[in-house]
């Protein structure tokens, strides 16, 4: 029997490709999304697809699914830093409100529920690489504290419902992630170098350029949460790329590759910008035989290309 999957944040950066991916996998899907952040862009080439369902609607609110569902991705959140900054009470609503909304309908329909989650859980960490049985290191009240926490209550929240009501679940920690769907203008690193490289402006760095970050490519991210999907592992698993490099570095990168004659500039920091970020896949690899196969520089080419139609 077809395999029916609820995908909420479907027409976002990682939702769309989750959407896609399952539909190759012969599912029905059905996307929601109030496009807070999400575009229709992203999904308007699936809805000529018979198994493809898109829905407006605003999870936090309520999520009504007639019929049979076997699988519930709940993807929906601001997930950069200018989203979630701009939209700080939606953020915690929908990590807090969105996710029981989703999780009763997992319950209801006797569905597997998979969260997205986010390195941000760990916080500015104080091991590293960050493996999954750390706690992190989190300020609650600090302006990053919005995203942080609400991911963080989100894991809380299906382990109760795992526990409690044994609701079938799985949790991803999603770390940076990059590739085509990426808005130019959601805040991060790389889009933001790419666009300010292609357009021949300064290249921002915050801070002295010294922290680290580790890019997965999108497709490596989508095929680690799908394995994960159908796994039987319930505890958080990371899924990213461990290829490591400073923001300095990265930045002349995106330089050397655009060809541009951008110069790098610094600005202050902002408040509790974490210093290092690097997954330990050890749990992805030795559970779901998972690691990462595009390279970041093969990665980023495909990304300048995607990105230089978004700019004409």
């Amino acid at each position: 029997m077809q395999k029916i999957a609820v995908v909420t944040g479907g027409a976002g950066f990682l939702g769309s490709h989750l959407c896609d991916k399952l539909l190759s996998e012969n599912m029905k899907v059905i996307c929601i999304d109030n496009l807070l952040t999400g575009r229709v862009e992203n999904i308007e080439h699936l809805f000529g697809n018979e198994n493809f369902q898109f829905i407006k609607l605003d999870v936090t609110n309520y999520i009504h699914i007639p019929g049979r569902v076997d699988y519930i991705l709940h993807f929906a959140s601001p997930a950069s830093p200018i989203d979630y900054l701009k939209f700080p009470i939606q953020t915690l609503k929908v990590g807090s409100l969105g996710t029981h909304k989703a999780l009763g309908l997992a319950k209801d329909k006797n569905a597997r529920f998979l969260i997205a989650s986010t390195s941000e859980v760990y916080g500015d960490p104080l091991i590293h690489p960050q493996q999954e049985d750390y706690w992190g290191n989190v300020n609650p009240v600090g302006p990053r504290g919005v995203y942080d926490e609400a991911k963080r209550f989100s894991e809380a929240m299906t382990m109760a419902y795992n526990r409690y009501h044994s609701v079938d679940t799985r949790i991803v920690r999603i770390f940076n992630t990059y590739g085509p769907r990426m808005r130019l203008d959601d805040g991060r690193a790389l889009p933001a170098f790419i666009s300010q490289a292609l357009k021949g402006e300064d290249i921002t760095v915050f801070g002295d350029g010294s922290q680290t970050r580790s890019f997965c490519f999108v497709s490596d991210l989508i095929d680690g949460i799908y394995k994960l999907l159908l796994s039987t592992e319930v505890n958080p698993v990371n899924i990213g790329n461990p290829n490591e490099i400073t923001i300095e570095d990265f930045a002349k990168e995106v330089i050397k590759l655009t060809g541009s004659k951008s110069k790098i500039i610094y600005q202050d920091l902002p408040a509790d910008d974490p210093k290092v970020r690097q997954p330990d896949i050890t749990r992805a690899k030795n559970i779901l035989g998972w690691q990462p196969k595009i390279g970041r520089q093969e990665g980023l080419r495909i990304t300048l290309e995607y990105f230089k139609k978004e700019l004409k």
